[in-house]
C-alpha cells in the first residue's frame, strides 16, 4: 500500500527528531575531546582563532608547560580567580579536566592543598 503525503510529514519529522539527537550526543562527544586537548596543551581562545589579540602568543620554553586557566578571554567573571597555581605561573580555575601541568606536580609529589592559589 502507497503511503499517504502526511506519512511521509511523520516519518520526516521522527527522522530529523532522531537526526537532532544524534548529532547532539556526538557534538558532545566532539566538545569533551576538544576541551581535553585544550587544557593538556594549554591553548589560548587566541591561539585558536578566537577573541581579538594585538600581540602574537608568547614564546614558551621547551619542556615548560603553557599558562591557562581553561577559561574563554570573553567570560572571566564566570570563571572566578584562579584556584591553584605553580611557581612557573601556570593557573588552573579547578573546574574541567586537570591540566597536564597540574597532573605533572601531584605525580612529582605535590599535594593539591599546596598548589592552591593564595
Amino acid at each position: 500500500m502507497a503511503k499517504t503525503f502526511l506519512q511521509v510529514q511523520k516519518q520526516i519529522e521522527e527522522l530529523q527528531k532522531e537526526a537532532e539527537q544524534l548529532r547532539r550526543k556526538e557534538a558532545d562527544g566532539v566538545r569533551s575531546r576538544i576541551k581535553e586537548a585544550i587544557a593538556v596543551y594549554g591553548f589560548t581562545a587566541a591561539e585558536l582563532g578566537f577573541g581579538k589579540t594585538s600581540d602574537p602568543a608568547p614564546k614558551v620554553k621547551k619542556g615548560a608547560a603553557k599558562k591557562t586557566n581553561g577559561t574563554k578571554k570573553a567570560a572571566p567573571a564566570a570563571a572566578g580567580a584562579p584556584k591553584f597555581k605553580d611557581e612557573q605561573g601556570n593557573v588552573w580555575s579547578g573546574r574541567g579536566p586537570r591540566p597536564a601541568w597540574f597532573k605533572a606536580a601531584l605525580e612529582a609529589g605535590k599535594s593539591a592543598e599546596e598548589l592552591l592559589a593564595r
